[in-house]
């Protein structure tokens, strides 16, 4: 029983993975309007590091069983936000690719694989004691 619950979890992780993924191609695509404006200056570039923070954490997670895959699992996630951008630049009117916002997502990719590692980390320890 503890083993179906384990699976099931461990699905449901992929499966928002991918929602997550899914949602983040569709937000960067389309033409959202109606959005209220805020007066801070690149804040988008914040929306871009939780997004992509959001992105790497669910799929980090979604294989920690296989820490191996880490790597791979960040370097798909920051070619992801490229070619995001870069299809913002060719196929959309009301978008331009950023610079920026590839650091951004960059940048939130990051952060997620370092919580991870300290995630393990922690992990580690408290399976040996």
């Amino acid at each position: 029983m503890l083993q179906r619950i384990k699976t099931l979890l461990l699905n449901n992780v992929l499966l928002f993975a991918i929602g997550v993924t899914v949602a983040i191609l569709c937000l960067s695509l389309i033409k959202v309007s109606n959005v209220p404006s805020m007066d801070v200056k690149n804040i988008d570039k914040a929306y871009h590091s939780i997004a992509y923070f959001t992105l790497a954490i669910t799929w980090l997670f979604s294989f920690y069983k296989k820490p191996q895959k880490k790597y791979t699992i960040v370097l798909l996630c920051i070619s992801f936000g490229i070619i995001i951008e870069v299809l913002q630049s060719n196929l959309t009117a009301y978008r331009s690719g950023d610079l920026l916002d590839v650091l951004a997502n960059s940048l939130g990719v990051l952060l997620a694989l370092w919580i991870f590692n300290i995630f393990l980390k922690k992990n580690r320890i408290k399976s040996s004691s």
